[in-house]
């Protein structure tokens, strides 16, 4: 298989487990940034809802087919999806705790979880530093265990590549797995 550039810079993590998600589906890429992974799904045939605060970062997919944008303020400004329900939710290099029950609601059964993102350890890397924005060990274990989710994979510990970090990556399910295995 050919990797392309767009490819190579989306997540591995976020490839391998993309298929869960049910075909055709909608998918929320929170804290989007860019569009790294919007695009990429949205080339797998998802809707995608891309979310970000970054108005810049948000103008590169505007005009990309499958991808609707919305420019919101995650941490200081109201939830953008009360009632909404996504069968696919991605998040990487972002936390933000005080909204995380809302996004965890936000996924719909079934659904799929596919989170990466820093965790403690990481400080002696460099950004982020901040406990705040750091994963405890395990503490994403401790999102499905609470919701009586089933635990599809998880990984913890130091990575080299894109550049070296610590990171915590889970991929989850709420009911049963609708995408392709």
């Amino acid at each position: 298989m050919t990797v392309s550039c767009a490819e190579s810079a989306t997540s591995a993590w976020v490839r391998r487990f993309l298929r869960l998600i049910p075909e055709g589906a909608e998918v929320l890429d929170l804290a989007c940034g860019a569009g790294r992974h919007a695009r990429l799904l949205a080339a797998a045939g998802y809707r995608v809802e891309a979310v970000d605060r970054d108005a810049q970062a948000l103008a590169a997919l505007h005009d990309v087919d499958g991808v609707n944008v919305r420019q919101a303020d995650l941490e200081a400004g109201a939830w953008p999806y009360h009632g909404r329900l996504f069968a696919g939710i991605v998040v990487t290099n972002y936390l933000f705790r005080p909204r995380l029950d809302e996004l965890l609601a936000a996924l719909a059964e079934p659904g799929v979880l596919i989170y990466e993102t820093f965790m403690v350890g990481n400080e002696r890397y460099g950004r982020p530093s901040n406990p705040e924005f750091l994963l405890r060990s395990q503490e994403m274990l401790a999102w499905v265990r609470q919701r009586g989710w089933r635990l599809l994979a998880f990984e913890e510990g130091s990575v080299e590549l894109p550049k070296p970090a610590m990171v915590q990556r889970l991929c989850a399910a709420r009911g049963a797995i609708a995408g392709r295995l």
